[in-house]
Order: C-alpha cells, then structure tokens, then sequence
C-alpha cells in the first residue's frame, strides 16, 4: 500500500491550472524529492495532498484513506515554505516549542534532536529572539522529534547555512533509509537533492518526470529536457565512477 497515492489531480485558481492532472505514488521508506521552476505548483500540490486545499479534480490518499476522511493526522510531519504562523511574539522558548513535537516529555530525545540540527546552545532562548534561520532550525527539530511516519518538507533549507543544511539533508536521508520514514521533500536544490533522495519529481504545473533518479539518469525524454550534462549533474548516478577515476 503507498503511503501517498494521487491520482489525476487539478487545482485551478482564478480559472486556470495550477497543477493538470498530476499522477504519482509514494511507497513506504522512500526520499522523494519534488523540484521544478518557480510557479510550477509545488507547493499547490503539497497542500492539495494534506488537505488544505481542495481540488477540481482527482482523488488524494494518505496510508490508503481518501484525504476527506483521513483523520490520523499524528502520522505526519509537515513543515511549511513560510513561517509567517509562527508567533514570534509566543513566550516560549526554543527547548519548550521544539518539545511540543512529542506529547510526553523526553529530555533525551529533546536534547539529541536540538543538537542534531545545532541549536543546542538556543535552547533556553525565545523562539522571537531568534533569526529567522534560527528559527527555521528550530521548527525543523520539531518536525523531526516526533520521528513521524511521513515527513513532508516544503522548501525547508532555504534560510539555513551550509553545514545546517548538509545536516539536515543527511539526517532525512538517514531517517529513511534507516528507520523506514518516508520523506518527501520539495526543493530548489535540483543539483543537489540526488545525492540523498531515490525518487524524483519534476512538476511544471503537470508532471514532467516521476521515477528513481537512475531512471531520470538513463530517460531519452530527460536527456532532450535538460541536455545531457545537466542531466547527469542532477541524477548524481556517476558520483562514485568520477571519484573511482
């Protein structure tokens, strides 16, 4: 059963398509990554997937419930493009906001999970004296505490510094590939997100490619979208061969 199964998906604002008619499924354990230009419905998709927005057209299933009936909202993880919901003015700080994502204390795990994403040293600080990517971090630690069986992830890295986000990208790809989390993660990293994701998605309001990256490595349609040099940049299939040689 896949964890994410949408079929024949269409979101229209204003009268026109947002996304057209997207299909693709999500088996359990797998990192999939969802890249595109700006405007491709990225994030349309992903709110039409947890229910936030409803669409024209097609079905959306989350661990084989239809999204309307769908109620085990515990499974999931979900951290939005913009932060703008978060109070920054909430009088709590880093430890307790990132403690929310458990719902019994667990100062071990608490401990390891904000040190795992580098803001160990915030933890008695508010959450409103932090910089924005502070903040960001801290947010993420949230997602991750819960150790949820779906993480959803909407262009999360954008405010973090290198190192962070090499730590981020590496423990999710870990989480995965260890602990059987599924992952999906959208992103303007394109260059990047082979080196820790199996499976790619590439949308321009339909979707232009969905499969493994070896796949996206070996497709003809691929090599005449993207040229052949920047399709072997993306797939990141001859890392190994290139370092070998």
């Amino acid at each position: 059963m896949p964890i994410i199964r949408v079929d024949d998906l269409t979101f229209r604002y204003n009268g026109l398509d947002v996304i057209s008619n997207v299909t693709f499924e999500v088996e359990k354990g797998i990192y999939l990554g969802i890249v595109g230009p700006n405007g491709s419905g990225k994030s349309t998709l992903i709110k039409n997937i947890l229910g936030i927005l409803r669409p024209e057209q097609g079905r959306v299933e989350l661990f084989g419930e239809s999204i309307s009936h769908f109620r085990k909202w515990e499974k999931i993880g979900y951290l939005p493009q913009r932060l703008g919901a978060l109070n920054t003015h909430f009088p709590g700080t880093v430890a307790e906001i990132v403690q929310m994502g458990l719902p019994k204390k667990d100062p071990v795990t608490l401990r390891r999970t904000l040190e795992m994403m580098a803001i160990g040293h915030l933890a008695s600080r508010l959450i409103g004296e932090l910089s924005y990517g502070e903040q960001q971090r801290a947010m993420l630690a949230r997602a991750l505490m819960r150790r949820p069986d779906l993480l959803i992830f909407d262009e999360p890295t954008t405010a973090l510094d290198p190192e962070t986000r090499e730590i981020f990208y590496s423990l999710t790809r870990e989480m995965s590939r260890t602990d059987g989390t599924t992952v999906i993660l959208v992103t303007h990293d394109i260059g990047v997100i082979g080196q820790y994701a199996q499976n790619l998605l590439y949308l321009d309001k339909k979707v232009i490619f969905s499969g493994t990256f070896k796949d996206f490595c070996t497709s003809p349609d691929m090599t005449g979208f993207f040229g052949p040099i920047s399709q072997h940049l993306i797939c990141h299939q001859h890392d190994q061969s290139r370092s070998n040689g």
